[in-house]
Parts: structure tokens; sequence; C-alpha cells
């Protein structure tokens, strides 16, 4: 199939657009009438880097490089809004293997009212796609940054952490997790390969006052460093405090490794890191159970720089994905 038959195919899947978009895919660009303030990210997901396609299906593939995006949305507190794809199509892959990408790109995004609007096509050296997501606020202080920390400040996260991690070691080594349930090894690939944006609870911890907000795609390690050099305060954590996904701790017992430090390096759970003012709390945990999720209190921010990461006594690297490692 040529270039322009694929992308009319594509189009045909994505309709005429909605939401605030007014002109959809299938002219030169998009055209959206955006009200009050947008939140805009681009994030690429490469073979080899962040997936491997003999071990994750071209869907899960597709669902993986849309929730990336929507997590940075999450992050800021935003609503949904528009997303454009960037395909890059490696030789061995053909036409149905894009529609079968696209496939999992549009479940996702039916699933959090994500307007599909645009994008392009190109061959590359190797299965990318890059993604440009808008999200959407009333006015500008409505999104939450990542500098807005203060010392004494709560630091708390939503759901729980290292599945993603453990579930990457069970695809890898399918002999792995024999002592697992058959529920919970599954869980624990879905979570690497389909991974949720906590968008519900990055509106609801933004509407609750959270000062400060990062989603957890490099690990909680790497991912609290950031927070803390951007708010420019110490975050002291509590890697005991962590909630541990069902599994984690089993299978890196198996493996001989400390669940814990699996949980703070391994990365790509996307969940929500916060730092919240101590007399909000009580919102933020209200708001998070409201929409079904749940928020830990892992630690607290101080006067200072950096992050210390500890258990049992003892001081733990925070160590995240690098990108350029």
């Amino acid at each position: 199939m040529r270039e322009f038959e694929l992308l009319a195919r594509l189009r045909a899947r994505l309709g005429e657009g909605g939401g605030r978009v007014r002109l959809g895919p299938g002219d030169d660009a998009a055209v959206s009438v955006p009200g009050g303030a947008t939140a805009t990210s681009v994030d690429a997901i490469v073979d080899g880097v962040h997936f491997r396609r003999d071990l994750a299906p071209l869907r899960s593939i597709g669902h993986k490089a849309l929730a990336a995006g929507l997590s940075d949305l999450a992050a800021m507190g935003a609503e949904t809004g528009e997303a454009y794809i960037v395909l890059g199509l490696p030789d061995d892959l053909d036409a149905d293997a894009a529609l079968e990408i696209h496939a999992g790109i549009e479940a996702l995004a039916r699933r959090t009212d994500t307007v599909l609007a645009g994008g392009d096509l190109t061959r590359a050296a190797a299965l990318t796609i890059a993604m440009t997501v808008v999200g959407h606020a009333r006015r500008p202080e409505d999104l939450v940054r990542r500098d807005g920390a203060s010392a004494g400040d709560v630091v708390a996260m939503t759901g729980d952490l290292g599945g993603a991690a453990a579930g990457l070691k069970l695809l890898e080594q399918p002999a792995l997790g024999e002592g697992l349930t058959a529920p919970v090894a599954a869980a624990l690939r879905s979570r690497q390969l389909e991974p949720w944006p906590r968008l519900d609870e990055g509106r609801a911890l933004a509407r609750a006052g959270a000062s400060a907000l990062i989603d957890l795609s490099d690990g909680l390690g790497g991912d609290a460093v950031q927070l803390a050099a951007a708010s420019g305060v110490r975050l002291e954590i509590d890697l005991e405090r962590v909630p541990l996904q069902a599994g984690v701790a089993e299978l890196a017992a198996e493996l001989g490794e400390d669940p814990l430090e699996l949980a703070a390096g391994g990365g790509e759970d996307y969940e929500l890191l916060a730092c919240v003012p101590g007399p909000a709390l009580s919102e933020a945990r209200s708001a998070v159970a409201t929409v079904g999720g749940k928020l830990t209190v892992i630690g607290e921010a101080t006067a200072g720089t950096g992050v210390k990461l500890s258990a049992a006594g003892r001081s733990v690297p925070p160590t995240g994905f690098d990108h350029l490692a």
C-alpha cells in the first residue's frame, strides 16, 4: 500500500475531529479553538529503547505511546484535548501493522476523551511513535507545575509502584513468576505493556490544592530529583511507606533483588508524585478516592536540595531511567 492510501485509511478511522477541533485530519494543519489555558507535551517511544517488538503486541505499543503523553497531562492536572501522531515505520512493517498500532491508540483515545486530530507518517530505521498531546484548563493557574513545592509540604503518591519493572522481567524471562497466580502475573505484564495515565487523579489533586506534581515515568528516584530541583526543596522519602503492586515483592525475592529498589528505580508505572500542603492533605485524599484512586503519604519536603531515599535506616541512591545513559 502506498503512503497516501495508508494515510487515507488512517484519516477515515479518525473521523473529522470533535471537541475543540474545528478542522481535523486531512488538511495541511488541524484547526482548534481552545478556551482558557493549554498544556502541550511531546513524547516519543522507540523500539529497543522504550519497548521491544518481540515482547509487545503492536496494539499495546500504540496504547503505550499515547498513555505516555497523556501521563504528562495528568501531571499538570489538565483536561484531555487533542493528540497528534507521528508514526515512523521500519521496512518490515506494512499497512496492516500500522493500522494495528493505530487501533491501540484509538482505543485509549476513546476511553480518555482524547481527539486524534492529525499527524504524519514516515519510514524509520526502527519503529518510532512520537506523540504530541494538548490538554486544557480554564486558567493557567489551574495547571499544577513542578516548581511549586515548599518546605513543610507532604510528599504523596497515587497507586502502587514496581509493576511495570516486574512486568518487564516476566516478559523477558517467561520462566519467572512460578509462585505468582495467573491474574497477578497478567496484571504485572499489563502494567508494562498498557499503562494507564492517572488523568482523573491529576485533576483531583489539582482541584484539592497540590503544590507540585510529576508523573513517575522514569522511576521514583529520578523523577523526585527533577521535582526537588524545580521547586528548590529537599524531598525525604521513606521507601518502606511506598505501596508495591501485588506480586512485586514475590518476584523480587525470586530474583534476589530488593523490591523497594526495584520500585524506586524501575520506572514506567505512570503514577503521580505530589507535594501537598499539610492543611490540604485530607481534601486531596478524599478527592483522589472519589475518582477511584488512592493517595499514600511517603515523605516530606524540607529546606535544602536533592532527594533522600531511605529504607530500614539505610540510604538508597535516587536512580531512574536515563535515555542517554
